[in-house]
């Protein structure tokens, strides 16, 4: 038996409570899905998949039941991703060579950059393990596996001892590469016999059952870690393909980072792709994060606390209502970036810390005299008012020049600033404040400015 327990062993599932449940996975886990209809187990795969895919870890993805244009359906995102092969076992397997499955290869297989591997002889099991390795083999860095059945395996296979040999050969070798397989099996499609020593080769058993037309999770076992009892059922749902846990929402001290870090993202008026570049990771990363499938490194929250500018903390508090706060002191005001706008061009200042409560948030613009930039300084999806404190500016929608002096404000609903200078010869102080909305402008129309 090995001791695991250095940092980098452990392996996410995707689903956050799910890593509570099992204390995460270990590198080394073989983990069998027992699922009733061979369909209850894709949003968990999917998520296994976005979580691997994170961290740069490649997956390897051999389905015996779905053909590759459904498979990468119901996988979206995930398969459009160069780290995802497929082996492809079905469309010579069960869907025998058939016109309709093989079109993909002639009709479709170019609009997804993913790698894909056709078995043309998946009756043979020993063909099938020699591509496999060959497969794991053209792969670098730590390999992730789905095998999307078991009991396809024996359709195909006709035998009960293929699918123990293959296992049983399988199983032990990835054990000992320290990676993590998900095997999937239909519920009283191997006998109890075979199934038992399945189980018992395994290193994590769960089991999803549906009743009344809710969805549970109970887990069998976990090999050297503490679990609740099999009888204990976890209630889940899954929604737009991510799985969420009853136990979650009622529990009071939920940390939720992905809540937190989309609500902080959006009154700064940035979209995931843009707060990606800014904090050096990819888009898919952050979108993962905000869907709450994976939890960011310690240093990519510190990054995106930056790029916030927010405390870390912001991120981890629990999910109890803090007491409101009602005055902000302008000693606590924090410089932020402006995407696209160079610091010697404006400098702006949150005065309401982002993350506050409310739909409004204040800042402070300062534009040098002679200072003159595009685009406006804020990619917001509201209502913006602004109030020229000193100075003197003007700026331009759709080529039409308004002029500010001291006193006058800014309304803007649906229009965006393309341009603003600085027309004067003293620093310009402009108080800014954005409200709510989440939707992009479509037709400017001319603002108002009232003296």
């Amino acid at each position: 038996m090995r001791v695991r327990e250095a940092a980098e062993d452990l392996v996410s599932t995707g689903i956050s409570h799910l890593d509570n449940l099992l204390g995460h996975l270990r590198s080394g886990d073989n983990v069998i899905w027992l699922d009733p209809t061979g369909n209850l187990a894709v949003p968990f795969s999917q998520s296994f998949i976005l979580a691997s895919q994170a961290l740069g870890k490649p997956v390897l993805y051999v389905t015996f039941d779905i053909p590759p244009r459904e498979l990468f359906s119901q996988l979206r995102s995930v398969a459009s991703n160069c780290d995802l092969t497929i082996l492809d076992c079905f469309t010579w397997g069960k869907g025998k060579g058939a016109d309709v499955y093989l079109a993909f290869y002639y009709e479709d297989r170019m609009e997804y950059p993913g790698r894909i591997l056709r078995v043309d002889q998946p009756h043979q099991m020993k063909l099938v393990a020699e591509t496999l390795w060959g497969a794991y083999e053209s792969l670098e860095g730590r390999v992730h596996f789905v095998f999307d059945s078991l009991s396809g395996m024996k359709e195909l296979w006709s035998s009960e001892r293929d699918v123990l040999t293959f296992y049983g050969n399988t199983c032990p070798k990835l054990y000992e590469l320290n990676t993590v397989s998900y095997w999937i099996v239909k519920h009283s499609a191997l006998s109890s016999r075979v199934q038992s020593r399945i189980n018992v080769m395994a290193q994590v058993v769960l089991e999803l059952s549906m009743r009344r037309g809710k969805n549970f999770l109970s887990t069998v076992k976990a090999e050297e870690r503490e679990i609740s009892p099999p009888t204990e059922r976890h209630k889940y749902w899954t929604e737009n393909g991510v799985v969420a846990f009853e136990a979650e929402k009622h529990s009071p001290y939920r940390i939720e980072l992905w809540r937190r870090l989309k609500q902080a993202r959006k009154m700064r008026g940035i979209s995931q792709a843009e707060l990606a570049k800014l904090a050096g990771v990819t888009p898919s990363t952050i979108s993962q994060i905000e869907s709450d499938m994976i939890m960011p490194s310690l240093y990519t929250l510190f990054k995106l606390a930056d790029v916030l500018s927010v405390k870390p903390s912001f991120f981890l508090q629990e999910g109890t209502e803090p007491a409101p706060q009602l005055v902000f002191s302008s000693a606590e005001a924090k410089e932020i970036a402006l995407p696209h706008i160079l610091r010697n061009a404006a400098v702006a200042k949150a005065l309401t810390p982002l993350g506050s409560e409310g739909r409004g948030h204040v800042y402070l613009i300062e534009i040098p005299p002679g200072s003159s930039f595009a685009p406006h300084f804020f990619i917001h999806k509201g209502e913006e008012l602004g109030c020229l404190l000193s100075g003197k500016l003007q700026f331009s929608v759709n080529e039409r020049a308004y002029k500010l002096t001291p006193g006058d404000v800014v309304h803007l609903t649906t229009e965006v600033p393309d341009r603003w200078e600085n027309t004067g010869s003293t620093l310009a102080r402009l108080l800014w404040i954005t409200i709510g909305g989440d939707h992009l402008p479509e037709e400017p129309s001319p603002p108002r400015t009232v003296q």
